[in-house]
């Protein structure tokens, strides 16, 4: 049985009794961080105009858009909200599979159960938990990392179908067909990182709009291929060369999920600096540093994956043109921890990454590509940072919010009011503070969508 029937058969049977404490536990963590992110990332370069455009398109009301307002049609209102999540590249990462999971799943299944009508929590929860799963699962068969693809995408389309399939209540079939329409549809790569292109962000949510699609789509009878993932030309032979795992696909298919892997972001930018951030803070705790002592900063990484996304054009990275660049730069990143002993939304705008102080440091940043380092999923890193008087350093090997080293969901609370606060336009305190409410007991909910009526 090719991989896809057995996911679409898993997420038909699964119900909210059927998963353990620790996976629902997970999904509310991770449906309060991705409405965190897409809450600020309101505000990000692009998202204005992504909102304004699919006001335009107009149509049916059925989903909200969060902090502008406002209902249109789902697919839209699932385009725009994903894409929000995604633009700080603050939303939950899974380590092992390296791809974002919750920015795709979890805006399809909001604006899947506004246009519904009234969904409890109990079937929400399910519905984000098995998406999840089918996303991270893509992503840990796939022993090459993303290469020229950006997985979050390509694999969202996926799971934002089975989320979106599951609240429609599609049977067996339809919800194999929804991941053969997924198929037809997914894309996403890599070339926009290179150049520092607001594309990154809008690719998931052209995936959480397409997976709504793909449900719709195959609820209305139309027949998408059945094999879509292992058959001689499904995904991973077409998008991967037959360069793939088999058995995370299906490994415990319905008695463990892949949520409860999920790490969260304590910093707003790609989750591989994140090691780094945090031995450069735990540097700057230790032995207080001012740039003027920084003579130069090594940073201990891997070689495989390849970690030069990060690090080459080296003039790029430690002189970012877009913010976009600084997301993607541990020179950056580095540099932001030392000097302002913090790395925070406000990091991430067009003045701050023009910072001549953060930038004379970022430009004293230079990698070591260390085999040492080299693992599957989210590897290590050591700081060095070399002074006139003395080096210091720090191995980091769990980055904060890995579920070995996680962010307890009172944090997770913090991450939410912080966002709430950079948001395009101001959201009251006492409906921020509901938000958190709910979502702490999203299973007792026999409606939703009232979260989004808070947040629109």
């Amino acid at each position: 049985m090719d991989a896809a029937v057995a996911m679409a058969h898993n997420a038909v049977r699964i119900q909210y009794a059927d998963l353990p404490n620790e996976a629902v536990e997970a999904t509310k963590k991770d449906i309060l961080d991705t409405l965190g992110t897409a809450v600020a990332g309101s505000a990000a370069p692009g998202e204005p105009q992504i909102v304004e455009l699919v006001k335009e398109f107009a149509g049916k009301e059925e989903a909200t858009v969060l902090v502008y307002g406002g209902k249109i049609p789902a697919i839209e209102a699932a385009m725009a909200n994903a894409s929000m999540g995604h633009a700080l590249d603050y939303d939950d990462t899974h380590d092992g599979a390296l791809l974002h999971a919750g920015v795709t799943a979890v805006p399809a299944a909001f604006a899947t159960a506004e246009r519904i009508g009234k969904v409890n929590g109990k079937d929400f929860i399910a519905a984000v938990a098995l998406g999840v799963d089918v996303i991270c699962r893509m992503g840990l068969a796939n022993p090459e990392g993303p290469a020229g693809w950006i997985l979050t995408p390509v694999y969202g389309f996926f799971g934002a179908a089975v989320a979106a399939g599951k609240l429609l209540g599609l049977d067996k079939d339809t919800m194999v067909s929804g991941m053969g329409i997924a198929y037809a549809q997914a894309a996403g790569n890599n070339l926009c990182v290179d150049d520092g292109a607001l594309t990154k962000r809008m690719q998931a949510g052209f995936a959480a709009r397409g997976g709504i699609m793909a449900a719709l789509m195959a609820q209305k009878g139309i027949i998408g291929t059945t094999n879509s993932l292992e058959a001689r030309r499904g995904l991973y032979n077409v998008y991967h060369n037959g360069n793939y795992m088999p058995a995370p696909l299906t490994d415990r298919l319905g008695t463990f999920f892949e949520v409860s892997n999920l790490s969260f972001k304590p910093y707003p930018c790609c989750r591989a600096n994140h090691p780094s951030i945090d031995a450069t803070l735990a540097i700057r705790k230790e032995h207080p540093v001012t740039p003027d002592e920084v003579e130069e900063i090594t940073v201990f990484v891997n070689t495989q994956p390849n970690p030069h996304l990060l690090f080459e054009p080296i003039d790029v990275k430690r002189n970012p043109r877009t913010i976009v660049d600084a997301q993607f730069s541990i020179p950056y990143t580095v540099a932001c921890a030392l000097v302002r002993g913090k790395v925070s939304i406000s990091d991430f705008t067009e003045p701050a990454i023009r910072d001549r102080r953060v930038i004379g440091v970022a430009n004293k940043v230079a990698p070591v590509f260390d085999k040492s380092m080299d693992r599957r999923e989210l590897t290590p890193a050591r700081v060095e940072v070399k002074t006139r008087n003395a080096t210091y350093s720090k191995y980091i090997d769990r980055a904060y919010g890995h579920p070995d080293n996680p962010m307890p969901i009172d944090v997770i609370g913090e991450k939410f009011r912080d966002c709430a606060r950079n948001a395009a336009s101001p959201i009251a305190p006492d409906k921020v503070e509901r938000v958190i409410e709910l979502a702490s007991r999203l299973e007792e909910l026999d409606d939703v969508t009232e979260i989004m009526r808070l947040l629109g």
